[in-house]
């Protein structure tokens, strides 16, 4: 700056500096300290961090806020007279989380800090109004600090609030050696009541995992004079009895290293086996179908089939375990006395938490935390999906390895960076593979205890009750008028259901139309800006107008026609064309060489969308194989065949690893091994071949003429009688 002006410059620089007010720590208590669990458990986190053992919460008189207190107490290394002015007495300190940084462990149980933010211990503002402090560590004396926060208000700036630290020459408390911190609380903020006292105690008793109990730290927590408050309370053991399906799974970098499921039905259910599953991601050959199932979704992929690889974050091994229940009335039944209790406590409890080193993440796993979304997802898809309560999962992490997934300072999970978001499709991802298994043992248990026909049950009703009406009805004229009525329903069920059935097949279609087109359009741009000719734009421009023309003709009004299967088939390949392009599959059309001439009266654009939804499959699996074997060639094969039997056959086939479900079941509604897949391509494709008198076949490698290389991958057969 010039010097004149640098004389004319009349600004003062004054030095100033930030001044908390008093009231800035009741506010911490009060606005990052949800409710009187969360500040209980961060009392007893700091616990934990202290190297404890064991740490004891009891209550007297928490019906009167005068008389009340409570007190917690533990066995760890204490606090030394510098560490309570200097640590504790600073709020939003840095004390643990250097140790975090440092990766400096407790000396005892070598543990690494829970808490990290400085701020968890004036949660206690929100129990009550006076705090009394006692600690002790090794070698230095007792510390005895009493803070009143009603005080706070009496002065305007926190440095003004008088704070004295007495060190007693002769303990108290902690007397013959003995290390520790007891706090007590009183002048109550509330009056308690028996639910709030029930809930704590659940919060507290939920602080560890019940399925891994840490023998090296135990927390406990009464009311010494309402005995009577917990009575009725059921535990993990009473319940983890009635857990019908139950998993482990290791999540490492990209993918599911291990994997364990079991279906264990009760002693009461001697129609079912048990069915238990493990898988190890190794080179070994899969042969059996469940192994080749796991190990097929084995890697990690989000809801829009992107693969994740948790080695991009500093999250380290994941281990997942979970137990599954089934409230169904008519299970329940078979086993469970006090069915009440038992939905209390799958109400209370049910949820996925998080455990780091052992000890809990609030607030996940909260009946009103539903993090993951597994009840909209049960939404979704009812038949297969798991809602939140009916899950008991611990998710475990270990502190020095996950230092990209940071809490939050109010204590509501995890900050939602990218570490965090593909740390929650990861667990999804695993939820989907469990889901599917449960889904197969889960329709066993119907089909062997469930109170209603699994197959086609409305027109299996129908069918009873006109037997029903034959046989029992002698009034021929009644008789004539019931069977009239039923005939009617009969067929206004089937016309209902053929119209839904026309639009979940338009609907499942549209979200590939829009593949399509977006594909494209996307290959149009990339030509306009790098090409000068026009000649490859029109090609492509009259390709997508072919292509909306195509797909019209699969939502339009579906009347039965004389149609080719050649031509059938050829317009299926043009609508995937370039989906079938852009993943570099190899189409081996068979089918071109096939001479017949035989038309068939079928709904063509059924048909057509039929077939898209066949290869479809093959696309997403074949990609699948591929992500799992860098060396395959992605191929499909179409042919048009005779079949012994006066039927001709449009062959599909693909050289992935086949079906990794029974093809028994592929068919049912919502029977899907892909995840997020709502299962309902096949089924449709099933129904559709049976309201044009065909059918739909899953074939062995040696029925049809078919290539080697396709014999491992998935077979399909659409038969037409001639």
């Amino acid at each position: 700056m010039p010097k004149d002006l640098t004389k004319m410059n009349k600004d003062i620089e004054v030095p100033a500096r930030f001044k908390p007010r008093a009231r800035l720590l009741i506010q911490l208590g009060d606005q990052l300290i949800k409710n009187e669990s969360i500040a209980l458990i961060e009392l007893v986190k700091n616990s934990y961090d202290a190297d404890a053992n064991i740490v004891n919460i009891y209550m007297e008189n928490v019906d009167d806020p005068i008389k009340g207190v409570i007190i917690i107490e533990d066995d760890g290394y204490g606090m030394s007279p510098e560490i309570v002015e200097n640590v504790w007495l600073e709020p939003g300190g840095d004390f643990k989380s250097i140790k975090i940084k440092n990766n400096i462990t407790s000396p005892k149980h070598k543990r690494l800090p829970i808490g990290e933010k400085g701020i968890g211990r004036f949660g206690v503002h929100k129990l009550g109004n006076i705090i009394e402090l006692t600690t002790k560590a090794k070698d230095t004396k007792e510390v005895f600090v009493k803070i009143n926060w009603s005080d706070f208000d009496n002065y305007k700036y926190l440095e003004e609030v008088p704070i004295k630290i007495i060190e007693r020459e002769k303990p108290l408390i902690f007397k013959d050696g003995k290390t520790g911190t007891n706090i007590v609380i009183s002048s109550l903020k509330k009056e308690w009541e028996r639910g709030v006292a029930r809930n704590i105690k659940r919060s507290i008793t939920a602080l560890t995992s019940p399925f891994d109990s840490k023998d090296s730290f135990k927390a406990s927590f009464d009311i010494i004079d309402k005995p009577g408050w917990f009575e009725g309370l059921l535990n993990w053991e009473d319940v983890s009895q009635f857990s019908l399906f139950n998993f482990e799974i290791t999540l490492e970098d990209n993918l599911i290293s291990e994997f364990k499921y079991n279906f264990e039905p009760w002693a009461s259910m001697p129609k079912l086996s048990t069915r238990n599953i493990h898988f190890v991601n190794d080179s070994k050959k899969k042969d059996n179908l469940e192994e080749k199932l796991i190990e097929e979704l084995s890697l990690l992929k989000n809801s829009d089939g992107k693969d994740i690889n948790l080695k991009n974050h500093h999250i380290g091994k994941i281990t997942f375990k979970g137990y599954v229940f089934d409230r169904d009335s008519f299970v329940l039944r078979l086993g469970v006395a006090d069915k009440q209790g038992f939905k209390n406590y799958l109400n209370s409890n049910c949820g996925i938490r998080v455990f780091r080193d052992g000890m809990r993440v609030y607030d996940y796993g909260e009946p009103e935390n539903d993090w993951l979304g597994l009840d909209y997802r049960r939404f979704m898809n009812p038949s297969k999906h798991m809602s939140n309560n009916i899950i008991l999962g611990a998710i475990y992490l270990e502190r020095s390895a996950s230092l990209d997934l940071q809490e939050k300072t109010n204590r509501e999970g995890f900050i939602e960076n990218k570490a965090y978001l593909d740390f929650k499709d990861s667990i999804l991802h695993s939820i989907g593979i469990v889901e599917t298994l449960r889904f197969e043992d889960k329709k066993r248990l119907r089909e062997s205890y469930g109170p209603t026909t699994k197959s086609e049950p409305v027109m299996q009703v129908l069918g009873d009750l006109k037997d029903f009406v034959d046989k029992n009805v002698k009034d021929e004229p009644v008789k004539k008028e019931i069977s009239k009525y039923l005939v009617k329903i009969e067929s206004d069920y089937k016309r209902i259901n053929e119209t839904l059935l026309k639009a979940a097949g338009a609907g499942l279609s549209m979200s590939v139309v829009i593949h399509e087109v977006e594909k494209i359009i996307v290959e149009v741009q990339k030509v306009l800006v790098s090409e000068k000719s026009s000649d490859r734009v029109i090609k492509l421009v009259k390709h997508l107008s072919s292509l909306v023309d195509g797909y019209s003709s699969i939502i339009s009004k579906s009347s039965q026609t004389n149609e080719s299967l050649k031509d059938i088939v050829n317009q299926a390949l043009f609508n995937t064309e370039y989906r079938l392009s852009s993943h570099k599959i190899i189409v081996d059309r068979a089918f071109e060489k096939y001479k017949g001439t035989k038309k068939f009266k079928v709904a063509s654009n059924l048909m057509i969308g039929s077939i898209m939804n066949i290869i479809d499959n093959s696309i997403y699996w074949l990609e699948n194989a591929y992500h799992l074997n860098k060396k395959l060639e992605k191929r499909l094969f179409i042919n048009i065949t005779e079949e012994e039997g006066n039927y001709i056959n449009i062959i599909i086939a693909d050289n992935g690893n086949g079906f990794l479900l029974p093809t028994s079941d592929v068919t049912e509604p919502f029977v899907s091994s892909k995840p997020g897949g709502m299962g309902l391509g096949l089924h449709i494709v099933n129904e559709i071949m049976l309201a044009q008198g065909g059918k739909i076949g899953f074939p062995n490698w040696g029925d049809f003429e078919i290539p080697k290389e396709f014999k491992n991958g998935a077979i399909v057969s659409l038969g037409f009688k001639i």
